[in-house]
């Protein structure tokens, strides 16, 4: 038998503490007059931006229905989870909002996260829709309580791939990915649509999104006289990824997808951030139905770029369906779902059997002196 000293065994518990997160402690209950639902995303990270998106839009749309007298004659209280879009992180951020009594989750945002987050779930009956998550997989599995109200990977790299083969004809095109759930999805589909319109990848590689030193991959680039290239990962690493290669002499087109959305990739990238495209829906800020909503961050001092209008749009749609239902059971509230079409911030929404939305269409954007606008296709 071991014998530990007290020091030692204090120091155990400690690191045991760090390792979960925290020590374990009551959970807050509902009460009687409240429906507590989740909202769950990076809310600190690399990838912060995007959760702070989420946040902002969960917030406010709790805070409208709440105004309007709230749902089934109950206040909504919101409870936020951090993931980090680390996916056992995500299990334990799931398994503690399921713990919290949430009937509902607008969330999560990487597609890493909410494949295995769903599987909590499901298993909890909790309704789960996320406004961001965009492999495939996530809605392929049969799970009737499951929802994005945001495009698919095999759809964006229908748009893009052919796209990049017409304007690319003749030249040698890169496509590389983070190896993340999302990355690497969206850029299979899009080398895959881009070959069936007639070119191949010149290259097809994995970077690593925690390198802070891409010169190496740029050499091979600029070896192999790449015209354009073509990255499936977040705006974090493309940023860095991006300046390097101007610093280093690699004239190629650079083109992502729609994490590239926010305004923090000029920060990073700088005057590298020129020329960058991406493919995404949508802005949904020009949209009629958002104007006022728009008008309402911007006067609160929030720029609702990116997913703030998709995470609004969540609950909104689902606090709809409540009321339709009747109820907050997660199956019947499913069904209103997928057997009505409903009108919101972002526009009419509808799902198809699957979870996913009916009407999801893609453009490309381009950023240019700080910032990006819609250039069409």
């Amino acid at each position: 038998m071991k014998i530990f000293s007290m020091g030692v065994l204090a120091t155990s518990l400690l690191l045991l503490a760090a390792c979960t997160g925290a020590t374990k402690q009551a959970k807050p209950q509902a009460a009687a007059n409240e429906i507590v639902i989740g909202v769950a995303g990076p809310m600190s990270g690399d990838l912060a931006e995007f959760g702070s998106q989420l946040r902002h839009g969960a917030d406010q749309a709790v805070a409208d229905v709440n105004a309007a007298g709230g749902v089934l004659g109950k206040q909504l209280k919101l409870v936020i989870g951090d993931d980090q879009c680390d996916p056992k992180r995500a299990v334990l951020v799931a398994n503690d909002l399921v713990e919290q009594g949430v009937v509902f989750v607008d969330g999560h945002f990487c597609s890493g996260s909410s494949i295995p987050a769903s599987k909590v779930y499901e298993t909890a009956g909790v309704v789960q829709m996320s406004p961001s998550s965009t492999n495939p997989k996530l809605t392929e599995r049969g799970i009737g309580t499951l929802f994005r109200i945001t495009g698919r990977d095999d759809r964006q790299g229908s748009f893009a791939g052919p796209w990049l083969a017409r304007h690319f004809a003749g030249k040698a095109v890169a496509i590389l990915d983070d190896g993340s759930a999302y990355g690497r999805q969206v850029a299979v589909e899009t080398a895959r649509a881009m070959e069936a319109a007639g070119l191949k990848a010149a290259i097809r590689e994995h970077y690593s999104p925690a390198s802070k030193d891409y010169t190496a991959l740029i050499a091979a680039l600029k070896a192999a006289q790449i015209a354009g290239v073509y990255l499936g990962g977040y705006h974090d690493s493309i940023g860095v990824f991006a300046r390097q290669a101007r610093e280093n002499g690699l004239s190629a087109q650079i083109f992502g997808a729609d994490a590239l959305n926010t305004l923090e990739y000029v920060t990073i990238a700088g005057a590298a951030s020129d020329g960058t495209m991406f493919t995404s829906g949508a802005e949904l800020r020009n949209l009629p139905a958002a104007k006022a909503m728009v008008e309402r961050f911007r006067a609160d001092g929030w720029e609702p770029e990116g997913y703030t209008l998709s995470a609004y749009a969540a609950i909104e749609v689902w606090a709809q369906a409540v009321r339709k239902a009747g109820t907050t059971d997660a199956a019947a509230v499913a069904a209103a779902l997928r057997d009505n079409t409903w009108q919101t911030v972002i526009g009419e929404v509808d799902f198809d059997d699957a979870g996913d939305l009916t009407n999801a269409a893609y453009t490309w954007y381009r950023f240019q002196n700080g910032t990006y606008r819609e250039v069409g296709n």
